[in-house]
Protein backbone atom coordinates (compact mmCIF):
# COMPACT_ATOMS: atom_id res chain seq x y z
CA UNK A 1 0.00 0.00 0.00
CA UNK A 2 1.21 3.55 -1.30
CA UNK A 3 1.10 6.61 1.78
CA UNK A 4 -1.04 9.05 -0.01
CA UNK A 5 0.01 12.80 0.33
CA UNK A 6 -3.02 15.05 0.47
CA UNK A 7 -1.85 18.77 0.34
CA UNK A 8 -4.93 20.09 1.21
CA UNK A 9 -5.33 18.21 4.54
CA UNK A 10 -1.41 19.26 5.27
CA UNK A 11 -2.24 23.17 4.83
CA UNK A 12 -5.13 23.18 6.98
CA UNK A 13 -3.39 21.55 9.92
CA UNK A 14 -0.08 23.75 9.09
CA UNK A 15 -2.45 26.94 9.32
CA UNK A 16 -4.52 25.88 12.85
CA UNK A 17 -1.52 24.85 14.26
CA UNK A 18 0.44 28.31 13.06
CA UNK A 19 -2.75 29.93 14.89
CA UNK A 20 -3.21 27.50 18.15
CA UNK A 21 0.51 27.93 18.98
CA UNK A 22 1.49 31.66 17.79
CA UNK A 23 2.40 32.19 21.65
CA UNK A 24 4.42 28.62 22.45
CA UNK A 25 7.83 28.07 22.51
CA UNK A 26 8.73 25.34 20.28
CA UNK A 27 5.78 26.07 17.93
CA UNK A 28 8.37 25.89 14.67
CA UNK A 29 8.68 22.41 15.09
CA UNK A 30 5.34 22.02 15.94
CA UNK A 31 3.38 23.29 12.53
CA UNK A 32 5.81 21.35 10.41
CA UNK A 33 5.16 18.15 11.82
CA UNK A 34 0.86 18.85 12.34
CA UNK A 35 1.44 19.50 8.47
CA UNK A 36 3.24 16.11 7.82
CA UNK A 37 1.29 14.08 10.08
CA UNK A 38 -2.00 15.28 8.02
CA UNK A 39 -0.39 15.20 4.83
CA UNK A 40 0.20 11.50 5.23
CA UNK A 41 -3.42 10.93 6.34
CA UNK A 42 -1.36 9.23 9.72
CA UNK A 43 -4.28 7.68 11.14
CA UNK A 44 -1.94 6.37 14.53
CA UNK A 45 0.14 9.24 15.43
CA UNK A 46 2.48 8.61 18.41
CA UNK A 47 4.62 10.58 20.38
CA UNK A 48 6.76 9.97 23.30
CA UNK A 49 6.39 13.08 25.44
CA UNK A 50 9.58 14.52 27.63
CA UNK A 51 8.95 15.72 31.12
CA UNK A 52 8.94 19.41 31.14
CA UNK A 53 9.49 19.88 27.28
CA UNK A 54 6.74 22.37 25.68
CA UNK A 55 3.50 20.70 24.43
CA UNK A 56 2.83 22.79 21.08
CA UNK A 57 3.87 19.66 19.36
CA UNK A 58 1.34 17.42 21.23
CA UNK A 59 -1.15 20.29 20.04
CA UNK A 60 -0.25 20.29 16.49
CA UNK A 61 -0.12 16.50 16.20
CA UNK A 62 -3.96 16.79 17.87
CA UNK A 63 -5.13 18.96 14.98
CA UNK A 64 -3.60 16.79 12.48
CA UNK A 65 -5.43 13.64 13.85
CA UNK A 66 -8.35 15.90 14.09
CA UNK A 67 -8.57 16.75 10.43
CA UNK A 68 -7.39 13.11 9.44
CA UNK A 69 -9.96 11.48 12.21
CA UNK A 70 -6.90 9.67 13.22
CA UNK A 71 -6.27 8.46 16.85
CA UNK A 72 -3.32 10.59 18.58
CA UNK A 73 -1.48 8.54 21.73
CA UNK A 74 1.05 9.74 24.16
CA UNK A 75 3.43 7.81 25.93
CA UNK A 76 4.98 8.74 29.01
CA UNK A 77 6.86 6.74 31.21
CA UNK A 78 5.16 7.25 34.95
CA UNK A 79 1.91 8.74 36.57
CA UNK A 80 4.07 12.00 37.34
CA UNK A 81 4.77 12.80 34.08
CA UNK A 82 1.31 11.76 32.77
CA UNK A 83 -0.06 14.42 35.11
CA UNK A 84 2.62 16.71 34.20
CA UNK A 85 1.77 16.39 30.72
CA UNK A 86 -2.17 17.08 31.41
CA UNK A 87 -1.77 19.96 33.40
CA UNK A 88 0.69 21.20 30.42
CA UNK A 89 -2.11 20.44 27.75
CA UNK A 90 -4.96 22.19 30.19
CA UNK A 91 -3.47 24.67 31.01
CA UNK A 92 -1.63 25.76 27.30
CA UNK A 93 -2.97 29.03 25.52
CA UNK A 94 -4.64 27.07 22.84
CA UNK A 95 -5.71 23.48 24.61
CA UNK A 96 -7.13 21.14 22.30
CA UNK A 97 -11.13 20.07 22.35
CA UNK A 98 -9.71 16.47 23.16
CA UNK A 99 -6.79 15.12 24.56
CA UNK A 100 -4.96 12.93 23.32
CA UNK A 101 -4.68 8.90 24.73
CA UNK A 102 -2.29 8.31 27.66
CA UNK A 103 -0.42 5.13 27.81
CA UNK A 104 1.82 4.94 30.75
CA UNK A 105 4.99 2.36 30.63
CA UNK A 106 8.41 1.46 29.27
CA UNK A 107 8.74 1.89 25.47
CA UNK A 108 8.53 -1.88 24.55
CA UNK A 109 5.08 -2.20 27.30
CA UNK A 110 3.52 1.30 26.01
CA UNK A 111 3.86 0.52 22.21
CA UNK A 112 2.49 -3.26 22.57
CA UNK A 113 -0.58 -1.70 24.36
CA UNK A 114 -1.36 0.93 21.10
CA UNK A 115 -2.76 -2.61 19.48
CA UNK A 116 -1.79 -1.26 15.89
CA UNK A 117 0.70 -0.01 13.56
CA UNK A 118 2.15 3.53 13.83
CA UNK A 119 1.50 5.98 10.80
CA UNK A 120 3.56 8.95 12.36
CA UNK A 121 6.10 8.83 15.29
CA UNK A 122 7.76 11.57 17.30
CA UNK A 123 10.03 10.57 20.15
CA UNK A 124 11.76 13.26 22.09
CA UNK A 125 15.75 13.15 22.56
CA UNK A 126 15.04 14.49 25.57
CA UNK A 127 14.20 10.98 26.50
CA UNK A 128 16.22 8.51 28.31
CA UNK A 129 14.88 5.84 26.22
CA UNK A 130 14.03 7.74 22.90
CA UNK A 131 16.14 4.98 21.36
CA UNK A 132 14.04 2.01 22.51
CA UNK A 133 10.80 3.44 21.78
CA UNK A 134 12.24 4.03 17.84
CA UNK A 135 13.01 0.07 17.68
CA UNK A 136 9.96 -0.90 19.66
CA UNK A 137 7.48 1.12 16.90
CA UNK A 138 5.40 -1.10 14.64
CA UNK A 139 5.06 0.16 11.34
CA UNK A 140 1.12 -0.21 9.56
CA UNK A 141 0.92 -1.98 6.80
CA UNK A 142 1.59 1.34 4.34
CA UNK A 143 4.70 2.10 6.31
CA UNK A 144 5.22 5.17 8.39
CA UNK A 145 7.38 9.09 8.99
CA UNK A 146 9.31 8.82 12.51
CA UNK A 147 10.27 12.17 13.97
CA UNK A 148 13.10 12.88 16.35
CA UNK A 149 12.57 16.28 18.00
CA UNK A 150 15.27 18.13 20.00
CA UNK A 151 17.88 16.15 17.98
CA UNK A 152 20.74 17.78 18.98
CA UNK A 153 20.47 16.34 22.64
CA UNK A 154 21.08 12.88 21.52
CA UNK A 155 24.40 11.67 22.96
CA UNK A 156 24.90 9.46 19.80
CA UNK A 157 28.03 10.00 17.31
CA UNK A 158 27.24 9.42 14.06
CA UNK A 159 23.21 8.16 14.39
CA UNK A 160 22.13 6.36 11.48
CA UNK A 161 18.30 5.26 11.35
CA UNK A 162 18.97 1.96 10.43
CA UNK A 163 21.07 1.45 13.69
CA UNK A 164 18.61 2.54 15.49
CA UNK A 165 15.89 0.59 14.48
CA UNK A 166 14.77 -2.65 14.63
CA UNK A 167 16.53 -5.38 12.71
CA UNK A 168 14.82 -5.76 9.34
CA UNK A 169 13.42 -2.37 9.19
CA UNK A 170 13.39 0.11 5.71
CA UNK A 171 14.50 3.21 5.98
CA UNK A 172 13.27 4.75 2.05
CA UNK A 173 14.84 8.41 2.33
CA UNK A 174 16.29 10.00 6.09
CA UNK A 175 16.99 13.97 6.09
CA UNK A 176 18.16 16.61 9.11
CA UNK A 177 16.63 19.58 9.47
CA UNK A 178 17.89 22.64 11.30
CA UNK A 179 14.36 23.58 12.66
CA UNK A 180 14.08 24.27 16.29
CA UNK A 181 16.71 22.22 18.56
CA UNK A 182 17.07 19.79 15.60
CA UNK A 183 14.57 17.33 13.83
CA UNK A 184 15.91 14.43 12.42
CA UNK A 185 12.91 12.93 9.90
CA UNK A 186 12.84 9.27 8.02
CA UNK A 187 10.23 7.59 5.99
CA UNK A 188 10.32 4.23 6.84
CA UNK A 189 9.02 1.60 4.69
CA UNK A 190 6.27 -1.03 5.43
CA UNK A 191 7.67 -4.97 6.03
CA UNK A 192 5.62 -5.94 2.64
CA UNK A 193 7.52 -3.43 0.90
CA UNK A 194 5.12 -1.06 0.21
CA UNK A 195 5.73 2.51 1.88
CA UNK A 196 6.58 4.64 -1.55
CA UNK A 197 4.45 8.36 -1.43
CA UNK A 198 1.95 9.42 -4.31
CA UNK A 199 0.00 12.46 -4.37
CA UNK A 200 -3.26 12.80 -4.20
CA UNK A 201 -3.45 15.15 -6.70
CA UNK A 202 -1.54 17.44 -9.08
CA UNK A 203 2.34 17.55 -9.58
CA UNK A 204 4.62 17.55 -6.74
CA UNK A 205 5.42 21.64 -5.76
CA UNK A 206 7.78 23.08 -3.15
CA UNK A 207 6.80 23.94 0.29
CA UNK A 208 8.80 26.81 2.05
CA UNK A 209 8.60 26.95 5.62
CA UNK A 210 10.35 29.32 8.29
CA UNK A 211 11.13 28.80 11.49
CA UNK A 212 9.37 31.59 13.73
CA UNK A 213 12.18 31.51 15.95
CA UNK A 214 15.05 31.85 13.82
CA UNK A 215 13.55 32.97 10.96
CA UNK A 216 15.20 30.40 8.76
CA UNK A 217 13.91 29.55 5.53
CA UNK A 218 13.47 25.52 4.94
CA UNK A 219 12.29 24.33 1.48
CA UNK A 220 10.74 20.96 1.32
CA UNK A 221 9.56 19.55 -1.75
CA UNK A 222 5.96 17.56 -1.77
Amino acid sequence: MKLIWSPETATKAYIETVKSCEKIKESGVAELLAAMAGGWDAKLIVEAWSYGSPVATSIGLAVAARQTCGRHVCIVLDERTRQEYIKAMRSSTAPPPQLPEVVIGEAEAAMEALGGGVDFLVVDCGRRDFGRVLRSAKVSNRGAVFACKNAWQRNVSGFQWQWALEKGTRVVRSVFLPVGNGLDIAHIGSSSGGGAMVSRKGPSRWITHVDQRSGEEHVFRE
